[in-house]
């Protein structure tokens, strides 16, 4: 069964970055909005994580800076969402493909 929310800390391990980057980019980017509670944790829910992941796609593949991301991912979400799950599918299967080369280069 898979989490609805997930804190703070579990987001910053999976991007491995400090929640203090979190949170920057929760101030820079209106559309990065987690859930409180009463006390102010924030709760981060699969689709907080999947803007996190266009976030950094944006940034840090593509070379755009914060601005240039924040704009886009406002002007063409759908369209980043694509080139992202692209780029992952592309790593995956270079990443495939280098486990059979190194297969066949053993035998």
């Amino acid at each position: 069964m898979e989490k609805r929310y997930y804190s703070i800390s579990e987001v910053a391990g999976m991007f491995k970055v400090n929640q203090s980057h979190l949170r920057f980019l929760e101030g820079k980017f209106p559309q990065l909005s987690p859930k409180r509670n009463a006390k102010g944790t924030r709760f981060y829910t699969k689709d907080d994580i999947q803007l996190i992941k266009q976030i950094f796609f944006l940034v840090n593949e593509q070379g755009l800076k914060l601005e240039g991301a924040r704009k886009k991912l406002g002007e063409k979400k759908d369209q980043v969402a694509k080139q992202q799950e692209i780029a992952e599918r592309l790593r995956r299967v270079k990443k495939e493909l280098q486990g059979i080369a190194r297969f066949l280069m053993e035998e």
